[in-house]
């Protein structure tokens, strides 16, 4: 009898070096693919932002068409729908006698829900759900400790991993019999579909790039190989203009177009052929901070998204509309913070050293409701990916992993980072509500 496997793609947009993929290809002698652009990520969240603009849609978009392509090579067809998941997976279940269902592990509140909320709609008992662990550098079985025991402080966890833990290799899949690919009746969105009007990208940003799998190996191609730019990283990664101050590879990696094993064995590769130094391990030292607020989010749950943050602690928080929107629109007493916000709205886009004077000075200067910077960078940021949005605005808020809860001199930062004020020119002249 011939076994039908389904796999749900969520934030794991790949075919290389993926988990799921690869139990199913292996377990089965026909694969189908899934995808939901659930009407869900397009609504308002409760401080009245979308929970995805269209920066983020854009790229969604380009990442799933791309992933359709590559998986047609395996002879997998992946299948698009515009509908929330537990209103189609039931049909797809029956339709094709699937008995087991490959997908990466989520933990987080609103995927629970959801995948809760599809087991409960499917009756059947006999399916079988084979989740992953799929988004991590250092796999949770590899780590040196219980998830309730992961440290307080990255740099405790950060030792800890690269003294007694493995990155593991990646997974190759193989194409599947051409004769049991499945036709496809369904289609990919338009950015224009999903309520958005198509639009320009501004010739300003620090990120042209398009979404998919095969553009995050072109820029990995590009960043390491072609330009050698990851000898320089560690220098330049405090860069505000242009394309290649660091290596833009967050945006791939928030929706799983390239795994942080792809990218780490990558890293691996170019320094025994090219150069091993400093920048080199700053890549690495950047993917293990990811890795630390995924584990902090799984330890904690819920009390990611809470005011009070993982350390519990009561701050008087404001809720001023004319400081918030003032904030957004760029409007505030500081060029630097303007310049940063400015940048973000017109594309989707903000530095890592943008990022942390912004939330400094929304969450520190402000005293604003440090979840409303975050639902905002959650909505507009083309790289969001949950666990560092909001470990990373709370670390800011201090209520969060920073042991020291310090606050950012802007005035310091825009003369040390943006000395000639290339950065705040650009963004402060004529801009493109």
């Amino acid at each position: 009898m011939m076994k039908t496997g389904i796999v749900w793609f969520r934030n794991d947009l790949r075919i290389a070096d993926n988990n799921s993929l690869y139990k199913a290809a292996s377990e089965n002698d026909k694969v189908i693919a899934v995808f939901f652009f659930d009407p869900r990520l397009f609504d308002f969240d409760q401080f009245g932002f979308k929970k995805v603009e269209k920066y983020r849609t854009k790229f969604l978009v380009e990442s799933v068409t791309e992933l359709k392509e590559n998986l047609s090579k395996l002879n997998i067809t992946l299948l698009v729908y515009q509908n929330k998941p537990e209103e189609i997976f039931s049909k797809l279940i029956e339709d094709y006698k699937i008995r087991k269902v490959y997908l990466q592990k989520e933990w987080t509140t609103e995927e629970k829900e959801i995948f809760d909320s599809i087991k409960n709609e499917i009756k059947n008992p006999n399916i079988e759900w084979m989740e992953s662990y799929d988004q991590f550098l250092f796999h949770p079985d590899d780590i040196p400790f219980d998830i309730e025991n992961v440290p307080k402080v990255f740099t405790n966890f950060r030792k800890e991993c690269e003294k007694f833990a493995t990155v593991r290799a990646e997974v190759v899949i193989e194409p599947l019999a051409p004769e049991n690919m499945l036709e496809n009746t369904t289609d990919i969105p338009k950015v224009s579909d999903l309520d958005f009007q198509e639009f320009e990208i501004d010739s300003r940003t620090a990120f042209p790039f398009k979404g998919g799998e095969d553009q995050a190996n072109q820029r990995v191609q590009g960043y390491f190989w072609n330009t050698k730019k990851l000898s320089y990283y560690k220098k330049t990664r405090n860069g505000l203009v242009g394309t290649d101050y660091s290596s833009k590879l967050s945006a791939w990696l928030s929706n799983g177009s390239i795994s942080a094993r792809t990218i780490y064995h990558q890293v691996r590769n170019y320094e025994n052929d090219v150069q091993k130094n400093q920048s080199t391990y700053w890549l690495i030292f950047e993917l293990i901070w990811r890795d630390f607020f995924k584990y902090i989010s799984l330890k904690h749950g819920n009390d990611l998204f809470k005011i009070k943050g993982i350390l519990h602690k009561d701050y008087s928080w404001s809720k001023d509309i004319q400081s918030i929107r003032q904030w957004i629109n760029g409007e505030t007493k500081e060029s630097f913070i303007n310049a940063n916000m400015i940048e973000l709205k017109n594309t989707g886009w903000m530095s890592n050293r943008g990022r942390q004077n912004v939330a400094s000075y929304f969450a520190k200067e402000l005293k604003l409701d440090w979840r409303v910077g975050a639902a905002y960078f959650e909505s507009l940021l083309i790289d969001y990916d949950v666990h560092s949005n909001y470990g990373n605005w709370q670390y800011v808020a201090g209520v969060g992993n920073d042991p020291r809860d310090r606050k950012f001199n802007i005035e310091f930062q825009s003369q040390r980072y943006d000395p000639e004020q290339k950065f705040q020119s650009l963004w402060l002249q004529q801009t493109l509500f």
